[in-house]
């Protein structure tokens, strides 16, 4: 456990305007994914269900893989900062609307100084390791929970290996890029567990 102390002093190192675009874009991202579960026509109960469903899942995913990234360049002395992108939560959303796909780009954690190779790979690595990390107590939940709280832990589980796969793609500004020039090993290793656990969550 990690003593409310601890967390009071990381919450300090988020400034006001980096938590407003955070919660922005925890809130987009949850109404983009909440628009395509509701697609079929859904009553108001629903609606709050799978908004509630897309926050806990999605919107967690989302702040603490980019707060990972974050506090991993902190501990190389950087700052780093997330700053969100307006017209990408926005196509996000009407994407969400009108077609159905959801395509989340919310935005980016920004790094200044200049980090060496070793250590933009491992602050790159830090997101897809805690959506690894998220994917065991989602599992828990699916597997032991029953019901609603199973199909949280369903969700949960699907998202965060989507997140990590994705975010391992070694191309363009992907985390996955800066990932394999620091250490090919711990890329294939990253990659295997993240497409593995994505693969053994659709099959379910």
């Amino acid at each position: 456990m990690i003593p409310a102390q601890t967390w009071y002093r990381m919450l300090e190192k988020i400034p006001p305007r980096e938590r407003r675009d955070l919660l922005i874009a925890w809130l987009a991202i949850s109404i983009a994914f909440t628009l395509i579960y509701i697609r079929g026509g859904v009553d108001i109960i629903g609606l709050i269900f799978f908004f509630v469903l897309s926050l806990l899942t999605v919107g967690v995913a989302f702040v603490l893989h980019e707060l990972a990234h974050k506090f991993a360049a902190m501990r190389y002395g950087y700052w780093a900062e997330f700053q969100k992108d307006n017209q990408m939560l926005l196509i996000a959303v009407v994407m969400a609307a009108l077609v159905g796909i959801v395509f989340a780009a919310p935005g980016a954690t920004y790094i200044y100084g200049n980090a060496t190779r070793v250590e933009n790979g491992r602050i790159s690595a830090a997101g897809p390791i805690t959506n690894l990390l998220l994917c065991i107590p989602f599992a828990i939940l699916m597997l032991f929970g029953g019901g609603l709280i199973g199909i949280v832990g369903l969700v949960g589980l699907r998202v965060n290996a989507m997140i990590a796969t994705f975010n391992m793609l070694p191309i363009s500004v992907l985390d996955g890029r800066k990932v394999l020039a620091w250490n090919p090993a711990a890329f294939a290793a990253l990659m295997a567990a993240s497409a593995g656990v994505l693969i053994w969550s659709l099959l379910l």
